[in-house]
């Protein structure tokens, strides 16, 4: 057996007998089922996020998002910006105070954007998504 099928045995061990931490249990064993497939990018997001759904720990996003950030050693406004936007793609609600600006800010973010790039990008962006409505 090689390391990664132990690491995923075991994440999958901890996580069906570890119910109050079920979440970040969950999104664990979501990451290294993704890790054994070699999946990456979209196709990486969009099969962790099925995983949580099926998984059942798509009630408790937040807590699963902030222990990604955790597993990437995030802080401040970078691990703001993440759990905002992990919480919004597993479905879940992003906080009401939040508004649209904060998810295109969190999209400058993922895109890296900083200054008048950040901004040009941030104002396109809430434009677009009041345009939507």
């Amino acid at each position: 057996m090689n390391q990664k099928s132990l690491l995923s045995l075991i994440v999958v061990l901890s996580a069906a007998f570890a119910a109050p931490a079920f979440a970040a249990d969950a999104a664990a064993s979501c990451e290294a089922k993704a890790a054994e497939k070699k999946l990456a990018g979209a196709a990486k997001t969009s099969f962790t996020k099925k995983c949580m759904a099926d998984a059942g720990g798509g009630g408790d996003a937040a807590a699963a998002c902030d222990a990604k950030a955790a597993e990437k050693k995030l802080a401040g406004a970078a691990k703001t910006s993440f759990t905002k936007k992990c919480v919004a793609d597993a479905g879940g609600a992003a906080p009401a105070a939040a508004g649209p600006e904060a998810a295109c800010e969190a999209k400058a973010a993922e895109k890296k954007l900083h200054g008048a790039a950040k901004t040009s990008f941030t104002k396109k962006c809430v434009a677009d998504g009041a345009a939507a409505k």
